[in-house]
């Protein structure tokens, strides 16, 4: 799905990961759990794609197919053309340091027992990006002023930080690798509402002075609007619709992304807007519905989605909408 005649960043292709369902005394697979199903995107290079959706939905689960932190069920992972869903742990190595991650909870990913220096030092060491001591404190002075920290923040321990600083140090050893493309897992949703505008800011900062991808992984649609260049929008395990910040917002196609967006508090109390309230809940990733996975709750649906899964079909405008009602 990339716009550019060059080689995306990062490409997936179809990816599927279902967990196994065990039970009884010899751990018999009776069933599966469809966390993704079918998934594919692409990010360019300093782009940001956000992948939302309501809990549940597999967001969280592509961005660690992706890292390897779960192997695939099935698909493809290609990162600036080199498939690495495939190949051994060691040869993976060399390539772990252009993908990095932050998690949405920075107090559980920062290991209590170092002190700050000492954790964005780990990648630096690890990587064999630099190995005299003089320099890496000074690269990790450097990182902690990138991020708006201080100097002496290096001394301390993480549990001496608020939660917006830690994120601050989260963001600090994610760049120390030198990565090309950072996922952030729902990195912002643990964050109060101020703190949060500040790590959005920072990220987006970081993003165009470095040239960074994002893969930015959310549920929170008014922070993806401020700061993506095209969402793709998970239902079920699959993406049921892709396109530009400007097109989904101000159009969408699929109607769970009505729907969403309808949830989205507007700060002018002038501006009306239609609240569409979906119906019931989502439906078991173990079970999943026959036909278009939202049918069970589409306001729109019609029979054939009761019983056809719907193609990704491609608008005109290039945008990707998955919905019988959409199909040219």
């Amino acid at each position: 799905m990339s716009t550019s005649a060059t080689v995306p960043l990062l490409e997936v292709r179809q990816i599927q990961k279902f967990f196994p369902i065990k039970t009884g005394l010899f751990s018999r697979v009776t069933g599966h759990v469809h966390a993704v199903d079918g998934v594919s995107f692409s990010i360019e290079k300093g782009e940001t794609l956000a992948l939302v959706g309501e809990s549940g939905c597999g967001k969280s689960t592509v961005g660690r197919s992706i890292l390897r932190l779960f192997d695939l069920t099935s698909g493809e992972v290609i990162l600036d053309g080199t498939r690495i869903d495939n190949i051994s742990a060691s040869a993976l190595r060399p390539l772990r340091k252009r993908i990095q991650v932050i998690f949405q909870d920075p107090f559980s990913s920062l290991n209590p027992r170092m002190r700050v220096h000492d954790i964005i030092a780990e990648p630096i060491r690890n990587f064999g990006l630099e190995s005299d001591e003089a320099k890496i404190k000074e690269r990790v002075a450097y990182l902690l002023d990138k991020v708006r920290l201080s100097k002496d923040a290096g001394e301390r321990w993480p549990h001496e930080f608020s939660g917006g600083q830690r994120q601050r140090i989260c963001i600090a050893r994610a760049l120390a690798a030198e990565p090309e493309l950072i996922i952030c897992d729902e990195a912002v949703s643990a964050l109060d509402v101020s703190v949060k505008a500040q790590i959005v800011n920072l990220l987006q900062d970081l993003q165009k002075e470095l040239g960074l991808a994002l893969l930015f992984i959310s549920h929170d649609l008014a922070i993806v609007e401020h700061m993506t260049h095209r969402v793709a929008v998970m239902y079920l395990g699959r993406i049921v619709e892709l396109a530009t910040r400007t097109e989904l917002f101000s159009d969408p196609k699929h109607p769970y992304t009505s729907a969403l967006l309808s949830a989205v508090p507007v700060p002018d109390p002038e501006k009306k807007t239609i609240r569409i309230v979906l119906q019931g809940d989502v439906p078991s990733p173990v079970k999943r519905p026959s036909g278009c996975h939202f049918h069970t709750r589409c306001p729109e649906a019609i029979d054939i989605c009761k019983t056809l899964e719907p193609k990704q079909t491609i608008l005109p405008s290039g945008r990707m909408v998955a919905c019988h009602l959409r199909e040219v």
